[in-house]
């Protein structure tokens, strides 16, 4: 069970539960986790499945100049995330929580704009669709920063169970599957006309999605409650160098922050060539749609294992079982070019089950190094430390957004082609299958070897920080 809460903290959840002492942790918080992801990855899975092509297909910019862009507003929201986590962390806590309130506030913003990348003004020229595109893109992502940063933060605060902890992170991922399922397989039903995108179509789906997700944070807010609140004593300003020099010790931060950063360089490229993969390798969309159903269908199926398997074995252990399993799966559909598209799809799917068990533990991964951080340094610093968390995903999706726009164009790639080249459909086979296989490897390295929260460890990291704060709670 979860430590109990004790006076320091008395006035915020007394004041969030109309007087009374806060519910326990339960199906209420899991659901309300849930529906912060849904909310978030409405537009994010879109943005990945749909953007490069919606660019280059439609507002006919270069995939190089897309990669640029992608990979400029990728650097610049990667310092934002730290500075808004900053900027969080230096504010009081509300009667509502010090996160969920900014949840809900920037919520409205983020999805206006997010609807506006998706618009195309009919008889503008390609210099305006260049800017349009460069303007709301980064506008978004830096919007993006200030739901996320708090949604994400929430978890360290909602419960300090090690166990639950991953429970949240398993609900998270169940939201981000669910979006995935709709953008993933509902999407390219939608989009696509004949195998070709269409502006209207496009338009219309992120207009659906946008107040979709608006339901999705506004039910996050009502649905979740902020539980742990640092003491009064303790909430003074640090200095930006006392943070940042306990980050630099924080051993388990840095190889998560490895491990997460190439993994998204992984999650971003795969999702961009693989509409070019269906769409140009296979000829087949509807194989595209297949692919995002299996893909949730098979994280579902692995969810009931995640809780009793991290409670048997570690967070650690598992990840890196089911990244190992996925590294094998995805060097072996390198081996077997000339596979259809559909036995190429359920293949595919025994990989996805394996790294599917990383994304369900990775977020309960970045509350034990948020901990680890109290433990060296004694300060709670929720938001800072998922900001820089936040920080390397974005350096990993600026690298990918970058590498993805550089390596379809270096492919042979032409936009405006009918069809293309043996060469390019070639080299969008191996950008979808050799390049997942050797990221997979090296994630599954950092974990084993380098990671130093096994089970053991992460229990008494809890263990320790308890009996910490009972002890500053006492004088």
């Amino acid at each position: 069970m979860g430590i109990v809460q004790t006076n320091p903290q008395e006035k915020l959840q007394m004041s969030q539960s109309n007087g009374q002492p806060p519910r326990p942790f339960g199906i209420r918080d899991k659901f309300g986790y849930l529906f912060g992801d849904f909310g978030n990855d409405f537009f994010f899975m879109l943005v990945m499945a749909f953007l490069m092509v919606f660019y280059t297909d439609i507002f006919h910019i270069n995939a190089a100049t897309v990669g640029v862009l992608f990979m400029v507003a990728r650097l610049w929201d990667a310092f934002a995330d730290v500075a808004w986590g900053r900027f969080i962390d230096t504010r009081k806590a509300t009667a509502q929580g010090k996160f969920r309130p900014w949840v809900l506030r920037m919520s409205f913003p983020l999805v206006i704009v997010g609807v506006l990348m998706f618009a195309q003004i009919p008889g503008m020229s390609n210099g305006f669709y260049l800017a349009w595109a460069f303007v709301t893109y980064i506008v978004w992502g830096s919007l993006y920063s200030t739901v996320n940063i708090p949604y994400g933060s929430m978890a360290s605060v909602i419960t300090d169970d090690p166990v639950e902890r991953t429970t949240l992170s398993s609900w998270r991922t169940m939201g981000s599957m669910c979006a995935s399922l709709v953008i993933n397989f509902i999407g390219p039903l939608v989009v696509f006309v004949d195998n070709e995108i269409q502006a209207d179509r496009m338009f219309m789906a992120a207009a659906i999605f946008g107040v979709l997700a608006l339901a999705c944070y506004i039910a996050c807010y009502k649905l979740t409650t902020e539980r742990i609140v640092a003491p009064e004593n303790s909430a003074e300003k640090v200095s930006i160098g006392k943070t940042m020099k306990g980050l630099a010790k924080n051993k388990p931060l840095m190889w998560i922050l490895a491990a997460s950063l190439i993994f998204m360089i992984n999650t971003m490229l795969t999702q961009a060539v693989n509409m070019y993969l269906y769409k140009d390798y296979f000829s087949n969309t509807a194989a595209l749609s297949l692919s995002g159903l299996l893909q949730t269908a098979v994280v579902f199926i692995a969810i009931p294992f995640v809780k009793p398997l991290v409670t048997k074995y570690g967070k650690k252990e598992v990840a890196s079982a089911g990244i190992g399993l996925a590294a094998i799966v995805y060097l072996a559909l390198f081996f077997l070019k000339g596979l259809p598209a559909l036995p190429f799809v359920f293949i595919s799917a025994v990989g996805m089950f394996g790294f599917g068990f990383f994304n369900l533990v990775i977020w309960a991964f970045v509350t034990d190094v948020i901990d680890y951080h109290e433990f060296l340094t004694g300060l709670r610093e929720d938001a800072t430390v998922y900001s820089i968390y936040s920080m390397a995903r974005k350096i990993g999706q600026a690298i990918a957004g970058g590498i993805g726009g550089f390596a379809i164009a270096a492919i042979g790639y032409k936009a405006a082609a009918a069809h293309q080249s043996n060469e390019a459909l070639s080299g969008i086979y191996g950008l979808a299958t050799l390049v997942p296989a050797i990221i997979y490897i090296a994630i599954f390295l950092i974990l084993v070897f380098l990671y130093p929260l096994n089970k053991k460890r992460t229990n008494q990291l809890a263990l320790d920080l308890a009996q910490r704060r009972q002890e500053k709670e006492a004088k």
